[in-house]
């Protein structure tokens, strides 16, 4: 069941999510009729999901015959132990996260410029540290690369977010729990209490 408390509709919200993520799931579907769910890195600019990669292969045949995609962005915050509610029970095990999912069209970028700008895109995402010249398509250094290479356009046609961190729970257990992860204070612990607090409307009171 899909908790409509658990949604996120805010555009800002969910670019937020996705400029802080280089990580997702392609769907497609082989001319056979089987589904297939490629990891690769991207980019979200100006509404559309871009990604990279060479000019043939098995995602490319399949686009090519099937543009009907989907594509999924999940993000893990903490682990929720089912002994922080109850001492034998097993059913309050849970975790807490972030997700989006899109589906839509993909289509190959012909436009050089338009490739240069994403590809770019990708370089200030995954190495922000700079160290390298910037990606242009009117410099010869990188015309052939740009050619080269695929980019693929996914335009979406419907986007649904989810981010969970107990909206639905009382305000006694949201204490609780909270309490829990900042005493535990392990990996994002710390990140996911004040998640909590954002997304809980109990503390926007």
């Amino acid at each position: 069941m899909r908790r409509k408390e658990f949604t996120v509709d805010e555009e800002q919200e969910i670019t937020a999510f996705l400029d802080q993520c280089s990580f997702g799931f392609l769907g497609t579907v082989s001319p056979e009729g089987q589904p297939r769910v490629t990891p690769l890195n991207f980019v979200y600019m100006d509404g559309c999901f871009y990604f990279h990669g060479s000019l043939a292969g098995e995602k490319m045949k399949q686009i090519k015959q099937d543009s009907s995609v989907s594509f999924t962005v999940a993000e893990e915050f903490s682990l929720i132990p089912s002994y922080f509610s109850d001492p034998e029970l097993a059913c309050p095990a849970t975790s807490f996260f972030k997700s989006v999912m899109a589906f839509g069209q993909a289509e190959p970028v012909k436009d050089l410029d338009i490739k240069g700008k994403v590809l770019q895109r990708f370089m200030e995402k995954l190495q922000p540290q700079g160290g390298y010249v910037p990606i242009d398509a009117t410099d010869s250094r990188y015309t052939g690369n740009l050619k080269a290479v695929a980019v693929v356009r996914i335009s979406p046609e419907r986007i649904s977010a989810k981010f969970k961190f107990g909206q639905n729970w009382s305000i006694e257990r949201l204490d609780h729990i909270r309490g829990e992860l900042e005493q535990r204070n392990e990996g994002r612990d710390a990140e996911t209490a004040e998640m909590m607090r954002k997304y809980c409307p109990f503390h926007q009171q």
